[in-house]
């Protein structure tokens, strides 16, 4: 037992930097996707909400592609598919580039696009559950169509959205693992470098499991008190 915990200790000796630094990056990817993702959701909700068809049109096939292929190959065809395009292109201007796509950047986008179809769905059922009738009466005062998303609706849907959200935000957290494969030194591949040098695999993808477990915890307990702070001065129908 000792031996095995000396395998997480830091230093030269230990697993217990690599581990840490792998977190670290875990989380910076869903942090940074998170509003990336949020933002594209919104923009096509806004398009699946507006009176044109052609928007709504756009709007529905975005979301039945990247709702529909699996997160993995969403992350292949960004990141491989990226790197060719930017590629091809430089290739007009500068004979024989050859551009390398930033991992990192790639898992963003890929993982922002498939959160972005999905809290889609959230955000518009969120912006449809706002009143018509608050939206009128922004109109007769001669608000405009920005100013009344503004002031009106946007500050209303995100507490319809937030529960939604946060289980967006848990799915995101677990397909960030799914970034070890263009070899970003995320937790599951440092925890899969340790486990293939160490040859303890039952130790590392347990401590692996732990700490995927402490991030939803506490994102639990976050988005919890942003549920009780959004939904500070409404009064539920029927509640006591």
């Amino acid at each position: 037992m000792l031996n095995l915990i000396e395998l997480l200790s830091f230093g030269p000796n230990g697993w217990g930097d690599e581990i840490a630094y792998g977190a670290l990056i875990t989380i910076q990817l869903a942090v940074v996707t998170l509003p990336v993702g949020i933002a594209i959701g919104l923009l096509v909700a806004l398009a699946k909400d507006s009176r044109s068809q052609v928007l709504r049109g756009l709007g529905n096939l975005y979301t039945t592609v990247f709702r529909g292929l699996p997160e993995l190959l969403t992350l292949f065809i960004v990141y491989y598919g990226g790197q060719m395009l930017l590629t091809r292109i430089a290739d007009y201007f500068v004979p024989d580039a050859h551009i390398e796509v930033n991992q990192f950047v790639a898992g963003v986008v890929a993982l922002g696009l498939v959160l972005g179809a999905f809290s889609s769905e959230v955000l518009l059922a969120a912006i449809r559950a706002v009143a018509k009738g608050q939206k009128e009466a922004a109109s007769a005062l001669g608000l405009s169509t920005w100013n009344t998303f503004r002031l009106v609706t946007f500050p209303q849907l995100w507490r319809v959205a937030l529960p939604g959200l946060s289980n967006n935000w848990m799915v995101l957290l677990k397909d960030t693992s799914l970034v070890s494969v263009i070899a970003i030194s995320d937790l599951m591949r440092q925890t899969s470098i340790a486990v293939g040098v160490t040859k303890q695999p039952f130790f590392f993808y347990l401590v692996a499991c732990l700490i995927y477990l402490v991030f939803s915890g506490l994102s639990s307990v976050v988005f919890t008190r942003l549920e009780t702070r959004a939904s500070r001065g409404f009064k539920r129908v029927g509640g006591h």
